[in-house]
């Protein structure tokens, strides 16, 4: 059976996105449609070209999430360099690594830009500081007067992946400037939205399943604010959760799978093996138990 699925983001997490696909293969479940933040919006296109959750897996067997920092070099090394860099460019890592990556893993399936998928089938979200307004592609292509049929779809995953600070902002190039795109949780982590008419009521089309990481509401942790940084860390967590919030209600937690990773950070990319597999059995231990009762 078709369903449409939206996937969460969650940094390094997302791991454990690739354990929930599993257990959804084996109930004999197909995503028909599927949208995604950061993390998310990987699996998801990954997803829609074609690949297994046994692919995945090997995959995941295969990479280290430490080629995906890629600093830039630095002529000169002191304590201060890396400062002065993240104030010119605006993140620590360039990101290249990881589009580098994903398009040839697309290429792999014959995915290049959005006209190799089926349409309307993938829909990712970003952030746009400049206009200050959520971004969805490819829908929204064409307000920067791009054509989504020959748009990469790894510089669309790349944009809603460019963690603020962490990596540096994707910049369009408009005929009103340049643009300036970041993380799609910054604004929307979880776009269930994209799937759910006007008052909040499920499209018909096809079943929805969300996969969010991170516990209910009632069951989250609490944020420790002591000093600044602290501050900043609740600040952000606040922000990407704040928009989703008013379209996940007690009614629709029915749809979602609530896969709790809190102990694991979303940057923490020297991830051990044994942490990668841990995260990878959570995602699937926690669909193969929702699965057993989902009433679609």
């Amino acid at each position: 059976m078709y369903i449409d699925g939206v996937f969460s983001g969650g940094g390094v997490k997302g791991f454990a996105l690739i354990g929930a696909y599993q257990a959804i293969e084996e109930r004999g479940l197909k995503f028909k449609r599927i949208a995604g933040t950061s993390a998310g919006s990987i699996i998801a296109c990954l997803i829609m070209a074609g690949y297994s959750s046994k692919e995945l897996l090997k995959i995941m067997e295969e990479i280290d999430a430490i080629q995906f920092l890629d600093p830039r070099k630095l002529l000169f090394k002191n304590p201060v360099s890396k400062w002065i860099l993240l104030y010119f460019y605006m993140g620590l890592y360039k990101g290249e690594a990881l589009e580098q990556w994903l398009s040839v893993k697309l290429a792999e399936k014959g995915v290049v830009t959005f006209a190799d998928l089926p349409k309307e089938s993938l829909r990712v979200v970003a952030s746009d500081l400049s206009r200050g307004r959520i971004l969805t592609l490819p829908d929204d292509l064409p307000v920067y007067n791009y054509d989504a049929r020959t748009f990469p779809v790894a510089k669309a995953i790349r944009m809603s992946c460019s963690i603020p600070y962490f990596f540096e902002p994707v910049k369009l190039k408009t005929q009103n400037g340049t643009a300036v795109i970041v993380d799609g949780g910054v604004l929307s982590n979880f776009p269930i939205w994209l799937f759910w008419g006007q008052n909040n009521l499920r499209r018909k089309e096809r079943p929805v399943l969300g996969i969010k990481l991170s516990a209910k509401d009632e069951n989250a942790q609490q944020n420790k604010i002591y000093n600044a940084i602290d501050l900043f860390g609740a600040l952000f967590e606040t922000m990407k959760d704040a928009h989703d919030a008013r379209y996940v209600s007690r009614k629709h937690e029915k749809d979602i799978i609530f896969i709790p990773v809190e102990h694991t950070l979303s940057t923490e990319f020297s991830l051990t093996e044994e942490k990668k597999l841990q995260l990878t059995q959570i995602g699937y231990e926690t669909a193969k138990s929702f699965l057993k009762s989902w009433c679609y």
